[in-house]
């Protein structure tokens, strides 16, 4: 995801201080790699750089300047062209958790694959439990449940692999337990 972008949204509500988009992108994404202040405006700067944002306007309230960025018509034509755009799917298989059960099915020890998928198994059923735990809260906002139900949708699906690549190496591996 680019910081750019959700800082360009939220730029479209209004102007804002770079501490009041780091308080929305928070409040927006509660679940999102969390953005640091110095992304913040390390960000604001190659947008006001390349047209996309503009200053409008400082103000001191009780502390240093504060510096209000505005969205330009440049950026809001940019923020749709990138909301209108479709994702390709990924074109490689570039998973760590892939990459590691290949390198564990390099040892000698066929074992070490299965101790591995268990274990990474039982993690992402747990984390499955905390999400679920998130969704059923009642006092959920609804980006946390709407970022839960998307990283169950991930888990679920990874949760399916983690079970069929058991099984294969069971059947391949026989007297190895999964």
């Amino acid at each position: 995801m680019s910081a750019s972008y959700v800082l360009l949204g939220l730029l479209g509500a209004g102007p804002r201080h770079g501490y009041e988009l780091k308080q929305a992108y928070d409040r927006t994404l509660p679940r999102a790699k969390p953005l640091g202040f110095g992304q913040v405006y390390a960000t604001l700067g190659r947008l006001a750089r390349d047209g996309f944002v503009t200053e409008a306007g400082q103000d001191r309230e009780g502390g240093p300047d504060r510096t209000a960025f505005a969205i330009t018509d440049a950026g809001r034509a940019e923020l749709e062209r990138w909301v209108a755009a479709v994702e390709p799917p990924a074109p490689h298989v570039g998973a760590v958790l892939l990459t590691k059960v290949m390198v564990a099915l390099m040892w000698p020890d066929p074992r070490r694959a299965v101790d591995y998928l268990a274990a990474q198994r039982r993690a992402h059923a747990d984390r499955l439990r905390e999400l679920t735990a998130v969704k059923r809260d009642p006092g959920a906002a609804l980006g946390d449940v709407i970022a839960a139900d998307y990283a169950i949708a991930h888990l679920d699906a990874d949760l399916d692999w983690l079970r069929t690549t058991l099984a294969r190496v069971a059947d391949r591996q026989p007297g190895v337990p999964t």
